[in-house]
């Protein structure tokens, strides 16, 4: 009977160390769309409740509320504010985030210019534009971005626009993509600091050089995969012209 209590008890501990394990690998990720231009917002958190929020677009005050509740009915604790690229759709809560939270804004710095442009065109496409915070600190290519138990490698995937990043969770197999690529489509190359050729070799040499069952979210529509863009994607698929 001694000897089964402490087979019962080696079992549990077991059990328990498993399934710790299984929950510092847990990642949470909620999207949520913004503004006029449909644009995709996320916030990522893990089991420790800490998260970042990458390229809140919340515009309206119904917009940033619905944002803000979310992270506070859920307890989640934000520590960092990251912006994929600094197009004025991707930006548009920058501010509001920045101060409900107390975060730095974090960017690359080849997209500090786009950042501090949006205030002088954003009439032109109906937005009163609250102007976003400069960046605290600038995002590294290739660095690795921590948030409790979580990473997220950086890589530069510049041409929609010149300091444009993706964020990559290999654990999950997942891709915080911004505009780069979308399902079954790529990111405009008519804006300043756009190049078809550079976000080409972008797509290549950083996104499809990962394994084909990586989720790519995208910054505007559905999600897709490496795979199925490598494949069907018009503009830079096996059948591309």
């Amino acid at each position: 009977m001694f000897s089964v209590k402490i087979r019962l008890f080696v079992m549990n501990v077991i059990l328990l160390h498993f399934q710790k394990s299984k929950l510092t690998i847990m990642l949470n990720l909620q999207s949520f769309v913004f503004n006029g231009f449909q644009e995709n917002t996320y916030v990522l958190s893990d089991e420790t409740k800490e998260c970042v929020i990458i390229d809140p677009g919340c515009y309206t005050v119904a917009e940033q509320n619905q944002l803000a509740n979310f992270i506070i009915e859920n307890e989640l604790k934000p520590v960092r504010l990251l912006n994929t690229h600094c197009h004025i759709d991707h930006i548009l809560g920058n501010n509001f985030i920045a101060k409900k939270f107390n975060l730095g804004l974090e960017i690359h710095k080849e997209d500090l210019p786009v950042l501090l442009a949006t205030t002088d065109y954003g009439h032109l496409y109906g937005f009163t534009v609250d102007p976003s915070p400069e960046p605290t600190r600038f995002i590294e290519a290739d660095e690795i971005i921590r948030f409790g138990n979580t990473e997220l490698e950086v890589r530069f995937t510049p041409g929609h626009a010149p300091g444009h990043v993706v964020f990559i969770n290999h654990l999950e197999r997942l891709v915080i993509n911004g505009d780069v690529l979308f399902y079954n489509s790529i990111g405009r190359t008519d804006l300043p600091g756009g190049d078809l050729n550079t976000l080409l070799n972008s797509i290549k040499t950083q996104l499809f050089t990962l394994p084909d069952d990586y989720v790519v979210h995208t910054g505007h529509g559905p999600s897709t995969t490496i795979g199925n863009e490598k494949k069907y994607n018009p503009f830079v698929g096996e059948n591309a012209s």
